[in-house]
């Protein structure tokens, strides 16, 4: 594939668009300025609202239905071809974009594109990922950061999944999903990460538990060294230069410990013991006391980088949730939310 020239790309055509990740990028793009169009293979609520926002979108495999100027040979050094792994390796959008030698990138290389300048806080894990990283962007936005968040789902404090802060001014903050899918979330280099789990999961992919585990360990080993990773107590990252800080809601020999753990008209409420003090009375309004875990790894990350006390509480008890069952389209439903 073509090397890219970020610097020239005016236009950005999606192979898979409708998908949680995809649309999120192709929103950001839009909001960059640039033109956005896409290819998904059904018409769904998601791919109506990115044509409602001004995006061309269609869903047949037919190159004469690419908008003109993204298929323009004129204007390939202008135009940036994204492809999710769902596009299956012979598509016919996909082999005149190769033939005609396109710039073509993969989903997880634009992101790694788009974090690498800024500070990057990655939620990896075989589940939880896509609440945790939802809570943590509420958290940071309530405190008053100039956020920016790629979220497997759609927020329903933000009706998005794209949270969009301000990338030219100072303290730009990104927090995306680092996604083990196809070893996606390598690209990465966060300057924080949290890991929610290690359980095994796409071994079409890694072909077994140990090197699936292994891979996870290789992206703790990208977080920055003066950075940390916040992870549930008991996995094995192995060795890496961040600092390694713990949590749970089981185990009080964790660095972060959600206890006291109860239901109060229909929402939880739990304290939060810190390394340094204890906060009580937080509130969470999501069900399940999985949720609470997530919130607790969320709130350690938050802490570890500074946010107050009262800020993490208005978060938590004003954060309303995120719909995770959107659908990813074209070939390999098994890969749901890539």
């Amino acid at each position: 594939m073509k090397p890219v020239n970020w610097q020239t790309i005016t236009q950005v055509y999606f192979l898979g668009i409708g998908g949680i990740g995809m649309s999120a990028l192709a929103r950001y793009f839009l909001a960059e300025g640039k033109l956005v169009a896409g290819y998904d293979r059904t018409s769904t609520p998601l791919t109506d609202a990115l044509k409602a926002e001004g995006m061309k979108i269609h869903f047949e495999d037919d190159v004469t239905q690419i908008p003109g100027s993204f298929a323009d040979l004129n204007l390939k050094d202008q135009t940036l071809v994204v492809l999710t792994p769902a596009i299956p390796p012979h598509h016919t959008e996909l082999d005149y974009f190769k033939d005609k030698e396109f710039q073509i990138v993969k989903r997880s290389q634009v992101l790694g594109f788009i974090t690498e300048p800024h500070v990057c806080f990655g939620v990896a894990g075989t589940h939880g990922k896509t609440t945790t990283s939802s809570i943590l962007a509420h958290i940071l936005n309530t405190a008053g950061h100039n956020i920016t968040a790629f979220l497997g789902g759609i927020s329903s404090n933000y009706k998005s999944n794209l949270l969009l802060g301000k990338s030219t001014q100072p303290n730009h903050e990104i927090v995306v999903e680092a996604d083990e899918y196809d070893r996606s979330f390598l690209t990465l280099f966060p300057d924080a990460a949290i890991i929610t789990s290690m359980d095994a999961d796409h071994l079409d992919i890694y072909g077994s538990k140990e090197e699936m585990h292994l891979n996870y360990q290789a992206f703790a080993a990208q977080v920055h060294p003066s950075g940390f990773i916040i992870q549930k107590l008991g996995l094995e990252l192995g060795n890496c230069s961040a600092r390694k800080i713990t949590y749970s809601i089981a185990d009080k020999h964790a660095n972060y410990v959600g206890e006291n753990i109860k239901v109060v008209n229909g929402k939880y409420i739990f304290n939060l013991v810190t390394p340094a003090y204890v906060i009580d009375g937080l509130e969470l309004g999501l069900p399940g006391r999985h949720n609470v875990e997530n919130a607790v790894a969320a709130s350690a990350l938050a802490i570890e980088h500074g946010v107050d006390m009262v800020s993490l509480k208005e978060a938590l008890k004003s954060y309303l949730g995120s719909a995770t069952s959107i659908r990813i389209s074209c070939a390999k439903r098994k890969c749901n939310l890539h």
